[in-house]
């Protein structure tokens, strides 16, 4: 016999025992008479086979795989919020499959469907849908379904579907970059990249206007711009406010490091400086912040806790456990190079009325 054609059921067979009696041996349970157990496990010398944890999931309803579906590992959010939350489930003795999606909607669907078929013992989401400030009935109703037999955690927000959320703390991420800023003497302050339908940047926007306006600052819809979240979406966004031919902000919130890098090469090209002529925050702390020059002042997640309690959410619903259905991941800022306080100039022409 081929040893890619071994399964539970061809070793029965050989072994003269039902596909039950050879799964009860696989899993080392009890219920099996001694001659019985001799048989399977003699067949099992005689071929060597090791069986998957699929394999041993048929019977005992555990597979020990925890499947991750994210939107993006080229992002660096993405692979380092993986990398943390994959250490962790190694940790806690289970199996990570981890998919990403390439920020297609369609395939992120093809994906979770085919994480429920390999019987997953939980599904944990990143971005993509789960992201969407207003969620897809169709997509709701994918997740409850999956949810009847598996538990689904994710990092994003699916209105109308069982599922656990751990999620970044959004408002309090703008409330310290731009109490940074203010700081540094700032007020006109630009919020660049992003979508305004997805839910994180939603979030970051809605705060930014409310602190604008608690300070009694005028809100300026040129200074927040639309975008897609990489490096040409910063550099866009930094685009368009130039052709707006007014006066430019004196700092700038970008969407993420992505987006910053962006930002920076289009001051670069510009012939301005960061941070002398352009103070610039980033959100999501990743190795671009360290990477570029100057270093980035970024709002910081703590990825090893953000995905210690993602994977440790998993798991404790796993076992049955009660758990909150949502839970923040605090945020703190790293400051580096990129930030300083106004120049006397600049702040002299922000006093003036031409600054709109």
């Amino acid at each position: 016999m081929a040893k890619s054609e071994l399964n539970i059921y061809t070793i029965a067979k050989e072994a003269g025992v039902s596909p039950s009696t050879v799964s009860r041996v696989l899993t080392q349970s009890a219920r099996v008479s001694e001659a019985k157990r001799r048989r399977v496990e003699e067949v099992i010398r005689k071929y060597d086979y090791r069986p998957n944890s699929l394999a041993k999931g048929l019977a005992s309803s555990r597979t020990k795989v925890i499947g991750l579906l994210a939107s993006d590992l080229i992002n660096p959010y993405y692979s380092q919020l993986l990398t943390e939350c994959t250490r962790e489930i190694d940790a806690l003795g289970y199996y990570p499959v981890v998919f990403s999606s390439m920020n297609s909607y369609e395939l992120e669907v093809r994906y979770l469907q085919k994480l429920f078929d390999l019987r997953v013992d939980a599904i944990i989401l990143m971005g993509g849908k789960s992201d969407q400030l207003v969620t897809d009935p169709e997509y709701a109703d994918l997740i409850n379904r999956m949810a009847e037999s598996v538990p689904v955690v994710t990092t994003g927000k699916v209105e109308g579907a069982r599922c656990w959320q751990v999620a970044i703390d959004e408002a309090r991420g703008v409330d310290l970059a731009m109490e940074h800023l203010f700081s540094l003497g700032h007020r006109h302050i630009a919020m660049i990249g992003g979508r305004g339908d997805v839910k994180s940047t939603y979030e970051k926007r809605v705060r930014y206007k409310s602190i604008l306006r608690n300070y009694g600052i005028t809100y300026r819809e040129r200074y927040v711009t639309e975008s897609n979240y990489g490096m040409d979406g910063g550099y866009e966004g930094m685009k368009q406010l130039f052709d707006t031919n007014r006066t430019l902000p004196t700092s700038v919130m970008a969407i993420n490091d992505f987006s910053a890098v962006g930002v920076m090469r289009f001051v670069k090209e510009r012939g301005m400086r960061i941070p002398e002529d352009l103070s610039l925050v980033s959100f999501d702390n990743t190795i671009l912040a360290e990477a570029v020059l100057p270093r980035l002042t970024s709002v910081c997640y703590d990825y090893a806790t953000f995905g210690k309690t993602v994977a440790d959410t998993a798991v404790r619903l796993i076992n049955g456990e009660d758990v909150p259905v949502v839970q923040q991941i605090p945020s703190r800022l790293i400051l580096r190079n990129s930030t300083a306080e106004i120049l006397p100039e600049r702040k002299a022409q922000e006093d003036e009325d031409n600054f709109y």
